[in-house]
């Protein structure tokens, strides 16, 4: 018989009426990928370039382009018949995202892919966005006349919009025979009063590209035939490089 308090060897008796705890269960972080959303390139209202992009089937987020606050309608830019002397033009390239433009002189780039605004009066702009698509070409989309379309109902739909009529299309090629479209168009609203747009856009590698020029037109002081000209030199040299 073994003595009392002597040290017993073998396995550890089990406690009756007591279950054994196991230790908890280590947690493993699931693995998730963080997504940081793009920046707001400006504070202002969407642009008709932006407008296109959510008119358009294509799977791209839209950019925010400046359009006209209420102290600037007030505002005059300098260029015109009569006034400041026209505009200068210089080429601008961008070789990264592939596309070449005219833009004037004394505008500084203010952001987002290629946005150029005048002095003291940014509702006067021209903006370049570039998003990816799954197009190879604008016409398998649809006509300019049924782009400019859905534009318009795009820009109908926002409460600040007055009234908004397209004043022409046009279809030309660009650089190795790109289908490049043109769309003209008036817009009144409450966030700038009335201005005339132009924009362009076609799609290449994949990728479309917009271009959109903003310009005031108000009854008071209203589009001359020279800045016209000018904006219209801008609109047609949109091509890729």
């Amino acid at each position: 018989m073994p003595l009392v308090g002597s040290p017993r060897h073998g396995p550890p008796l089990k406690l009756a009426g007591r279950a054994q705890r196991r230790p908890p269960p280590r947690t493993i972080a699931p693995k998730c990928d963080i997504y940081f959303p793009p920046p707001r390139l400006t504070r202002r209202a969407v642009s008709a370039a932006s407008l296109l992009l959510t008119a358009l089937p294509f799977p791209a987020s839209s950019p925010q382009l400046p359009v006209a606050s209420a102290s600037e309608t007030e505002a005059e830019a300098g260029g015109g018949e009569g006034g400041a002397p026209a505009l200068e033009l210089e080429r601008y390239i961008d070789q990264d995202q592939g596309f070449t433009l005219l833009k004037p002189a004394s505008w500084p780039k203010a952001g987002a892919t290629a946005l150029f605004q005048q002095e003291g009066k940014g509702s006067n702009n021209i903006g370049v966005v570039v998003n990816p698509v799954r197009l190879s070409s604008l016409t398998d989309f649809g006509t300019p006349q049924f782009v400019a379309d859905r534009l318009l109902q795009a820009e109908k739909k926002k409460e600040s919009t007055k009234s908004a009529e397209v004043i022409s299309t046009r279809e030309r090629s660009g650089r190795d025979g790109l289908t490049v479209y043109e769309i003209e168009y008036s817009l009144d609203s409450t966030r700038g009063g009335m201005k005339r747009i132009f924009s362009a856009a076609f799609v290449a590698s994949r990728k479309l590209y917009l271009l959109n020029v903003a310009y005031s037109d108000t009854e008071e002081k209203p589009l001359d035939k020279q800045t016209r000209l000018v904006l219209e030199e801008v609109l047609h040299s949109f091509d890729s490089v």
